[in-house]
């Protein structure tokens, strides 16, 4: 048996094919959109009616004016910890609608 002396991770393998696909970002999206119910809490996921990325901006729509209000106040800190949550800063800016 011969052995192989540069093994890798399968781990780094898929990241590196996820990287050179430009998927990466879509993942961390993906799990930005699945993050906001425990980042955020249930109350506020009672108001989000939808929610989706465009060219590195998330996009929230809220059904209450008073708590869009609210987090809008505090975007940046809710950008920081998405991007935190995810490990890896995908959101670059929050609207919220």
């Amino acid at each position: 048996f011969m052995r192989r002396r540069n093994t890798e991770k399968l781990s780094d393998i898929l990241g590196q094919v996820l990287k050179q696909n430009h998927l990466d970002e879509k993942l961390y999206e993906t799990r930005v959109l699945k993050s906001w119910s425990v980042v955020l809490g249930e109350n506020v996921m009672k108001y989000t009616t939808n929610m989706y990325f465009s060219k590195k901006k998330l996009y929230v729509t809220l059904t209450s004016a008073v708590l869009r209000q609210e987090l809008f106040i505090t975007r940046e800190e809710i950008r920081n910890s998405l991007n935190n949550y995810v490990g890896f800063p995908v959101v670059k800016e929050i609207v919220f609608q």
